[in-house]
């Protein structure tokens, strides 16, 4: 599979190839912050088929987070792009609303951080929900 994507002002663009090796729907308390209070899709792609094919993003990393993620994102228009997660080196998560095509993402197979949803959000009952990140 081959994707591309970008940003919502066009200064940064990228392309990803090879087979997700997630597809899923996070609850978690940073990602609420950069939607702005909703769940996040997103696409784990591999890291050695990713690519930033114009432009450059900027990284953001919690130092008061033991196991923070590198999000990074646009410095000029703010677009969330990707998050680099320690002990997930091989793979770099896409957000689904920055790819071209949003519908090649097709549907989530699991949901993480149901420990952090909201009384607001609304947990999927056709896959598997985890408390935390992938099967904790």
């Amino acid at each position: 599979m081959a994707i591309e994507g970008g940003c919502y002002c066009g200064a940064v663009r990228y392309k990803a190839e090879g087979e997700p090796m997630l597809k899923a729907e996070c609850f978690c308390r940073e990602c609420q912050y950069t939607t702005g209070g909703n769940s996040l899709l997103l696409m784990a792609m591999p890291a050695d088929g990713f690519e930033v094919t114009k432009g450059a993003v900027k990284g953001y990393k919690r130092a008061d987070l033991e196991k923070g993620v590198t999000r990074e994102f646009c410095a000029d228009c703010g677009t969330h792009l990707a998050t680099r997660a320690p002990g997930f080196e091989a793979a770099v998560i896409l957000k689904v609303g920055t790819l071209d095509d949003p519908g090649v993402f097709g549907k989530a197979d699991s949901a993480h951080f149901a420990c952090d949803a909201q009384d607001y959000h609304r947990l999927p009952e056709d896959m598997p929900v985890h408390q935390k990140w992938m099967n904790s």
